[in-house]
């Protein structure tokens, strides 16, 4: 089969031939549809978060359509619709009973430590995938897999209420679905930061309030806006040490920042500044299988409007996928690019 792999650190990935792999037992041969391409799949290729083998496939985000089953599949069939969560569980170790299956003690991320999406077929567990809705393109529930349920768990995880003010630092795939989840979940204001003006027309056009982090100091903005008070919420979606620190600035008494961009460097905080309003930050790893069925019966009746988030696709070739990579390293690319094989 096609694959577009990573073969070594810090190059651009190749096109290659591949063996299809063989569905093992309680496992299901996909043909992919759709994957969508991450900002991790840059960490990943540049060695900032290590891959467990060369060459590799890389790419979490996948939805397709079951070609082959393995022994003791039950409750899947040929020709059935379905997305994949991208972390491969036991589901009997302390955190999988828990249900926080992204710590799991045996756990491995497709696209990272097994061959993922950038593929035309991948093989998984049943215990990670979800029959797919009609009325949801591949495209839309492979992002679905990542950007959406990633929000979704920051937003839970920052314990968002009905009512609350919200800034969002970055409005990529990971910023569109966290502006669309909180917006249904009653958020009162929602400030979007970026510095990309097509993104920050399109957070106006989706109702958002936008600060250009070029023309002003979003801190100083958001405090401006809020006279003095600052946010109940903030959610850092890119990983710098900038927007680290401005996030936790600009909270507000008892304020909650969710941190998801990834970085390796440490940023500083204000302690007195923390202490005397009580605010937290709070870390945010990935998601939990049971929150996505929730959000897919929320794109079935049709409360999140994915089209704002998919705005690109391209062939499952070396090249297309390449300028995307140098594009998100440089935070200029399309707010989420889909591969169609």
């Amino acid at each position: 089969m096609r694959a577009v792999q990573l073969v070594e650190i810090d190059k651009d990935l190749e096109d290659r031939e591949v063996p299809t792999p063989e569905p093992k037992d309680g496992e299901v041969l996909i043909k992919i549809k759709a994957a969508g391409i991450c900002h991790s799949d840059v960490h990943y290729r540049d060695g900032v978060s290590s891959v467990n083998y060369l060459p590799i496939s890389l790419g979490h985000e996948v939805a397709g359509v079951i070609e082959k089953l393995g022994p003791n599949v039950s409750n899947f069939q040929v020709e059935d619709r379905v997305c994949v969560n991208y972390m491969i569980t036991c589901g009997k170790c302390y955190f999988c009973v828990k249900g926080s299956e992204q710590f799991c003690a045996e756990g491995k991320m497709i696209g990272k430590n097994v061959d993922g999406g950038y593929a035309e077929y991948i093989a998984v567990p049943t215990r990670g995938i979800y029959k797919l809705p009609d009325s949801v393109s591949f495209e839309h529930a492979a992002v679905m897999m990542c950007s959406t349920a990633t929000s979704f768990h920051a937003i839970k995880k920052t314990r968002f209420q009905p009512g609350e003010t919200m800034a969002i630092f970055g409005f990529g795939g990971l910023g569109v679905s966290a502006f669309q989840l909180a917006k249904a979940f009653g958020a009162r204001e929602i400030y979007a930061v970026d510095i990309d003006p097509t993104k920050l027309q399109l957070a106006k056009k989706m109702g958002a309030i936008p600060i250009n982090a070029k023309d002003d100091d979003p801190v100083e903005k958001i405090m401006e806006l809020t006279n003095g008070v600052g946010v109940d919420v903030a959610l850092e979606l890119i990983g710098l040490i900038l927007t680290l620190e401005q996030g936790v600035r600009s909270l507000a008494r008892f304020g909650r920042l969710g941190l998801v961009g990834i970085t390796l460097q440490p940023f500083e905080v204000d302690s007195y500044e923390a202490i005397g309003k009580e605010k937290e930050i709070i870390g945010v790893s990935d998601h939990l299988l049971s929150e996505l069925p929730f959000l897919l019966d929320l794109a079935d009746q049709g409360k999140l409007d994915l089209s704002q988030v998919v705005t690109n696709t391209v062939p499952l070739e070396a090249n297309p996928i390449n300028k995307i990579h140098h594009q998100l390293k440089k935070f200029k690319a399309d707010i989420r690019t889909v591969i169609k094989p």
